[in-house]
């Protein structure tokens, strides 16, 4: 099997709990130096609130719908609605599928791309967590087409969402509260791209434990 059951998928839902988790102080302190200081606090009370509703027999897809939900409907700010949208178009792109395949998980991150797009305007060089999703997926998109197996898609995902969130250190901010300090953005790494690249690490890590 090229892949691994969507049964057996809940566990990674888990591990994006914990990494949260684990992450919550550091996401604020980024966040505070050009934002609000809030992103690792609202991130943490979304994924522990969900944490609570997951339910026993849960498979994947249906652990990533909760998460969606939850994110969606009851956490603020700018994260709560784009976070929502990522994780309940993955949740849709994967509906169904009892083996979660490299294809499949292709479709997941494509649509969980297209989703946030149609929520705003933010491009690579804008400093948001798409310059963290976009090179991730073009990397998968380009791993897959040159026929590379499901760990080896991921590893190539892992690094240019790695690369994406780095680069955001030496980017102004175009978008959101932190564009009003111009040129005193730079030298900073996005909170939204740091946690959008915890999010696809953890993702990769815990599917190529499955497979």
């Amino acid at each position: 099997m090229s892949g691994f059951l969507n049964k057996d998928g809940r566990v990674i839902v888990e591990k994006l709990i914990a990494t949260i988790q684990a992450n919550k102080e550091y996401l604020s302190d980024i966040d505070g130096l050009i934002g609000d200081g809030d992103h690792g606090i609202n991130m943490n009370k979304g994924f522990t609130m969900c944490q609570e509703r997951l339910e026993d027999g849960m498979n994947m897809s249906e652990a990533l719908k909760t998460l969606g939900r939850v994110l969606m409907m009851e956490i603020g700010g700018s994260m709560g609605p784009l976070y929502g949208t990522l994780f309940s178009k993955m949740a849709r792109a994967s509906k169904g599928e009892e083996v979660i395949t490299r294809e499949v998980y292709g479709r997941m991150l494509s649509d969980a791309v297209a989703g946030i797009s149609e929520l705003g305007n933010a491009k690579v060089g804008d400093k948001t967590l798409m310059d963290v999703l976009i090179p991730a997926d073009e990397a998968y998109k380009k791993a897959l087409a040159a026929d590379k197996d499901f760990a080896g898609c991921l590893e190539d995902m892992k690094k240019a969402s790695d690369e994406g969130w780095r680069s955001t250190k030496d980017l102004v901010a175009k978008i959101g509260r932190a564009s009003r300090l111009g040129e005193r953005s730079r030298g900073v790494l996005d909170a939204g791209a740091t946690s959008c690249n915890l999010i696809l690490q953890t993702m990769a890590d815990a599917m190529i434990e499955l497979i």
